[in-house]
Order: C-alpha cells, then sequence, then structure tokens
C-alpha cells in the first residue's frame, strides 16, 4: 500500500486555505461548494457537505410558466370535456 501523497497550502492572513487543485477536482469541490470542519485530535477534517437536491433546485422554476395554474386549466378542460360527454350521451 502506497503512502498517502502529501500536500501542502499556506494560511493566509485572512485564514484562507487554497485547497489543490486534484483535491478539488477528486471530491468534486467547485466554487460555491460548502465544506465542513471537525476536529479530530490534533487534527482537522475538511468535509464536503453533501448537497441537498431540493436546496439545490430551489428557485429552479423562478419566473417560467406556473405549474399550479397549468394544472388547473388542464382540469378544468378535463371536466368540460366529461360533462360534454355525460349531455352527448
Amino acid at each position: 500500500m502506497r503512502p498517502p501523497k502529501v500536500m501542502q497550502a499556506k494560511v493566509s492572513a485572512k485564514g484562507w486555505i487554497v485547497i489543490p487543485a486534484a483535491l478539488r477536482r477528486r471530491y468534486g469541490l467547485t466554487p460555491g461548494t460548502l465544506v465542513e470542519f471537525q476536529e479530530a485530535g490534533d487534527k482537522i477534517l475538511v468535509i464536503p457537505r453533501v448537497s441537498d437536491p431540493i436546496e439545490e433546485l430551489y428557485g429552479k422554476l423562478a419566473g417560467g410558466p406556473s405549474l399550479t395554474e397549468a394544472l388547473l386549466a388542464d382540469r378544468a378542460e378535463e371536466l368540460e370535456r366529461e360533462e360534454a360527454h355525460l349531455c352527448a350521451g
């Protein structure tokens, strides 16, 4: 078994650390990805947060057609067809 590859980064005056590109690619860390910091003894763990699909989709349909209005219109048309069928029969 190979020893883990060691990568380094310098902490800036503001406490910022740049995560090496190889690790960002491997773990899918893109701009805006939330990470969690945990202490484990004398180590600091940086853990990517599992994305919440509902939170990610929130607002994606904003500004588009109202799905509620479309459903209500479809139901009204269906009711008209049923009434026409009952009156004809």
